[in-house]
């Protein structure tokens, strides 16, 4: 099932579920329990938002070998992780800015898994059950103050730094989707989510080793080879396999 959060011209936000280009509105708690409604809004009527609002935003590093050669740096031991703010978080369709403070802002294309139920200290072989679904980021990035800062956190937290979206699929397998990104209708990613260091299960199982997930909460699992700079007017496209498209114009910041 594809869940999507959205505006109507009467108003929003509403919560509701994707069949064949259709939307039926959900009611009551994503994830204690809801009821479907029959699909009768047209999907290109309405204004996607971001499909959930996460509480935090926990996020990987150099989880594939290939962005770990590009990057020069050693393919990690253990799970390497840090913080986005829910203030980064954007929807599909709505624009990334270039802040003033930097002149290497970068693509990366990522899945993501959104929680779906309080979890601590959870094995690999359990992880499944507190999986709501899974959606598409991309974990846009000030390269040039990463290096400059010598940690992660200005790099990573501008307003607009997370889109996601378009919207939560709650079936599909995580071991091997195909993740590309497009810049301008070119391609710059590819690969299989088989290449992970840490599969999505793993992650699961380390994150909450050292912190309670809570439903709602979102994991980007990490970017493939072939992250690049983005300017004002491109157009970034991040298609998963099973999921959709997150498309993202560039702006220039304020």
């Amino acid at each position: 099932m594809k869940v999507l959060r959205f505006m109507t011209r009467e108003g929003g936000p509403l919560t509701g579920w994707l069949q064949d280009g259709q939307i039926g509105l959900l009611e009551g708690n994503l994830f204690e329990g809801y009821q479907r409604m029959d699909p009768m809004i047209p999907l290109e009527r309405v204004q996607l938002l971001p499909p959930v609002l996460p509480g935090k935003i926990i996020c990987v590093g150099r989880n594939y070998p290939e962005h770990a050669k590009e990057m020069s740096v050693e393919i990690p031991k253990i799970p390497i992780l840090f913080l986005k703010p829910p203030s980064a978080v954007i929807g599909s369709g709505q624009p990334i800015e270039m802040p003033p403070q930097s002149t290497q802002v970068e693509y990366e294309g990522e899945l993501a898994v959104v929680i779906g139920k309080s979890a601590r200290h959870i094995q690999p072989d359990a992880a499944r059950r507190i999986i709501f679904g899974y959606t598409i980021a991309n974990d846009v990035t000030a390269r040039d103050l990463q290096r400059s800062d010598g940690q992660w956190t200005r790099a990573k937290s501008f307003d607009t730094f997370c889109p996601l979206g378009p919207w939560i699929e709650t079936d599909i397998d995580p071991y091997d989707v195909l993740l590309t990104t497009h810049l301008n209708g070119q391609l710059r990613q590819m690969t299989s989510t088989r290449d992970m260091v840490f599969p999505v299960f793993q992650l699961i199982s380390f994150i909450t080793s050292v912190m309670t997930l809570e439903a709602g909460d979102v994991i980007l699992t990490g970017t493939p080879a072939g992250v690049g700079p983005v300017s004002a007017g491109d157009v970034v496209k991040v298609t998963i396999e099973g999921i959709g498209e997150l498309i993202s114009p560039v702006i220039a910041g304020k």
